[in-house]
This record gives structure tokens, C-alpha cells and sequence, in this order.
């Protein structure tokens, strides 16, 4: 049976959780999926957890969320 496909095309887990992105993925590679306003004035080779350190956030849902408003 398939998995079925979750946010960002992303798996599921056996459990229907949405895989976490990889802490090292790099900015350069999330402003492909959500554009290249995604974390303004930082550069491209900056680590997606360096980001989440740096602006408290937990994960990249919850920096998407807190960059909302």
C-alpha cells in the first residue's frame, strides 16, 4: 500500500505524521518550494535550523506561522 502523500509532497509516517524537513536543508532549497521571499536578507547556504535557532522557532511550520503576522 502506498503512503500517502502529505504538505510539500512530503510522506507520512505509519502514524499519518507529515515527515520534519531535514534541519540541514538549506534556504536556498525552501525558496524553490516557498519562493524566494522565504527568510529575507539571509543568505542561501544558511541551514534551516540555523534559521529556526536564531528566530525561536521550533520547526518550519512554526516559523512559517510566526512570519504570518
Amino acid at each position: 500500500m502506498a503512503k500517502q502523500r502529505g504538505l510539500d509532497n512530503r510522506s507520512r509516517d505509519n502514524n499519518g505524521q507529515t515527515r520534519a524537513k531535514n534541519g540541514n536543508t538549506r534556504l536556498g532549497t525552501l525558496r524553490e518550494t516557498y519562493g524566494e521571499n522565504f527568510a529575507p536578507g539571509r543568505r542561501s547556504d544558511m541551514k534551516l535550523d540555523t534559521l529556526l535557532e536564531e528566530t525561536d522557532s521550533t520547526s518550519l511550520s512554526d516559523y512559517l506561522r510566526n512570519q504570518k503576522r
